[in-house]
């Protein structure tokens, strides 16, 4: 493991030494953070597996490691003043080391204890009344006919812990799918659970973000997913004020529920029968949020560091009608750059966004567009044709 630390020097009778955020992740969502935080002056410093992560480009402060090297993860932490995360994956037991030392971690060791596993996440909010599908936890003798039993079928298989995009997650739908299932999801991670499987009209998502002194929340956002994945968000969600409102209520009851501080990401199913259901939530900046950097007053990831420094939050509310965000995923013949900007860029309103991995694969989340305006129905249809254009 290499460890790259710089620590600056301040000339007498100048500024205070600048606070340094610590990041652990350095991919998108680490990327955008780095730059909301970088705009208001704040140090970041982000800890990745690999060099020349999006984030890493973008900082002098970079821990190559990773945090199951106890050394490596400690000597990180030491140059921070506040400690965030980029993802749920990392263990809890290695934020409360980071707590430990003193430091403060946004989401806490507490939460992300309450979050990273999916079976003690549904227990959680089901405690609090806060409506999930049917799920259970899965064990080696049990069969499809017994979990059908109590979920009905065809039910969600999915890995407790390290699932995303779609990968830890399963349809069953025999017992033959159900031993499939078990072997392929025990490789990402040993323990399972299944859920009912929820007919639903419409994903929803909303972003909650929490101070001891405040919770604001961004618009109910409808999501559609492509191979699991998802592809295109559409803010405001177009369901009645009601819905929303209820959805908004759930969300930050979910938030509340794992005691969260700073900002989430809560997935829902809007149903058949016009309830509200929870999927999954997040403890970061999320996927559905992307389109508040253009299409909000102030961005997710903007007040993700507000909410991390325990600061006043901006304003959550749009500064147009409707925004559309696509993802720009990982196609099998990516184009030349120089190619990518002519074919994007020739829409005058339409906003670019490439994180700057190193390689590209197919389904790979490689960038996003968004597009606001005062006309849905045209916004979409412009934005879903440039994404045809583009292949990264």
């Amino acid at each position: 493991m290499s460890v790259r630390h710089f620590i600056f020097a301040y000339p007498s009778g100048s500024m205070s030494k600048k606070i340094c955020i610590g990041i652990l992740g350095g991919g998108q969502l680490a990327k955008m953070s780095t730059l909301a935080a970088s705009r208001l002056g704040f140090d970041i410093s982000i800890m990745d597996k690999e060099m020349r992560s999006p984030a890493g480009q973008l900082t002098h402060h970079e821990t190559i490691g990773w945090v199951d090297d106890h050394l490596t993860l400690h000597s990180f932490a030491s140059h921070c003043d506040v400690v965030t995360l980029e993802n749920e994956f990392v263990d809890h037991h290695r934020i409360e080391s980071i707590e430990q030392l003193g430091k403060k971690v946004f989401p806490s060791s507490g939460t992300i204890a309450l979050i990273q596993d999916k079976l003690l996440q549904k227990q959680t909010l089901k405690k609090k009344k806060i409506p999930v599908p049917a799920f259970l936890e899965v064990h080696d003798d049990d069969t499809y006919s017994a979990i059908t039993k109590k979920l009905g079928g065809p039910f969600v298989l999915k890995s407790r812990k390290m699932g995303y995009d779609g990968y830890g997650n399963a349809m069953v739908d025999s017992e033959q799918s159900l031993r499939e299932a078990v072997r392929h999801l025990s490789n990402r991670h040993d323990n399972l659970m299944a859920e009912s499987f929820v007919h639903f009209t419409m994903e929803l998502a909303v972003m909650v973000v929490r101070t001891t002194q405040e919770t604001k929340t961004y618009p109910v956002v409808q999501t559609i997913q492509k191979n699991h994945i998802c592809h295109t968000v559409i803010a405001p969600a177009q369901i009645p004020a009601a819905v929303a409102k209820r959805a908004v209520k759930i969300a930050v009851d979910a938030v509340k529920a794992v005691n969260g501080f700073g900002i989430f990401g809560v997935e829902m199913f809007l149903t058949e029968k016009g309830t509200i259901i929870v999927n999954e939530m997040a403890p970061r900046p999320h996927n559905s949020g992307h389109y508040t950097i253009e299409g909000c007053v102030t961005s997710q990831f903007e007040n993700h560091i507000r909410a991390v420094m325990e600061l006043p939050l901006g304003s959550t509310a749009m500064v147009r009608p409707y925004a559309v965000m696509i993802n720009l995923l990982g196609k099998p013949f990516p184009q030349k750059r120089m190619e990518v900007y002519r074919a994007a860029l020739k829409h005058p309103e339409m906003h670019l966004h490439i994180y700057g991995k190193e390689g590209s694969r197919t389904g790979r989340k490689m960038g996003h567009i968004t597009i606001t305006g005062d006309n849905l129905k045209k916004i979409l249809k412009e934005a879903t044709a440039l994404e045809a254009e583009i292949s990264l």
